[in-house]
């Protein structure tokens, strides 16, 4: 499993917290930081030592948003075949893991959503209270006659079905990197995500066009890999869907050209993990791989 993370160790607790609860506990999970300060490294570093998983922690220093770097460190550090993308705001359902490695195919990736919690859910998730899923979850959810806010979910998504959420899975969803899974290989081989963006917003767009481009097929998750967003401002200051944005244009330039390889990716960083990351477990001295 793959979290992502900058400068929030509170909702990085709880995600990680989600983490070990799962029915199936993942392989390994990788944390990579965009250059959050030490109080993350310490954090890790105590909760290490009662994870049920090898917990790595690959970082690399704070020189703006960075994203798509470090998310191909992380994939660089992976030893698992199978990669579980989300981010260190998420908590996770029970059996968010299983879920997805239950749906899993060769040949396809899959595409999960979130669960935006109101501000007040945020708050009393973060003062300690137990995640709810489910109908009556305090969440933000789309108004079914505006389809332009699919960056809220639909109160019936909330359920989890898994024998409807298999015969969902035959279709598309929207791509989100907080919740989406790959084969390691294929992430290989369309060379991860493109480091040329920076600045918030479309790497993880850009990444689902390639990976299609490449004959992969993207598959939805819907009633199943439930997973609870802890609601915050946004990190960017512009529309991240203004055409003129540098990281849109090299989007764009990669639906029109039919791209499938990035030309700078993850092939930068395999060597700088060819004898593997050191198990915070197994250690109590700072774990970060720059």
């Amino acid at each position: 499993m793959l979290i992502s993370t900058y400068n929030w160790r509170e909702a990085l607790a709880l995600a990680l917290r989600s983490v070990a609860w799962q029915s199936r506990l993942p392989d390994e999970v990788i944390v990579a930081d965009d250059g959050s300060r030490e109080d993350t490294a310490s954090l890790l570093r105590t909760i290490a030592k009662g994870f049920p998983v090898p917990l790595r922690h690959v970082w690399q220093p704070d020189e703006g948003f960075r994203k798509a770097r470090i998310l191909n460190r992380g994939i660089a550090a992976m030893r698992s075949d199978y990669v579980i993308q989300t981010d260190g705001d998420m908590l996770l359902h029970r059996h968010f893991v299983a879920d997805h490695l239950r749906l899993a195919r060769p040949g396809r990736f899959l595409q999960g959503t979130r669960i935006r919690t109101t501000e007040a859910e945020t708050a009393r998730l973060l003062a300690g209270g137990k995640p709810c899923f489910g109908w009556f979850v305090d969440a933000y959810f789309r108004d079914n006659a505006d389809r332009s806010t699919y960056h809220y979910g639909r109160r019936h998504h909330t359920l989890r079905l898994p024998w409807l959420a298999r015969l969902k899975s035959r279709s598309s969803g929207h791509p989100m990197g907080c919740n989406v899974s790959f084969w390691r290989e294929d992430l290989l081989r369309v060379n991860g995500y493109d480091e040329r963006m920076h600045g918030y917003g479309s790497e993880d767009l850009e990444l689902d066009v390639r990976l299609q481009n490449a004959g992969l097929r993207r598959c939805q998750i819907k009633f199943a890999g439930l997973a609870l967003h802890l609601e915050h401002r946004c990190v960017s200051t512009m529309d991240p869907s203004d055409p003129e944005l540098s990281n849109n244009k090299l989007l764009y330039a990669s639906r029109d050209t039919c791209s499938v390889r990035s030309p700078q990716g993850v092939d930068a960083h395999l060597g700088d993990f060819a004898g593997g990351l050191v198990d915070l477990r197994e250690t109590s001295s700072t774990n970060v791989a720059e």
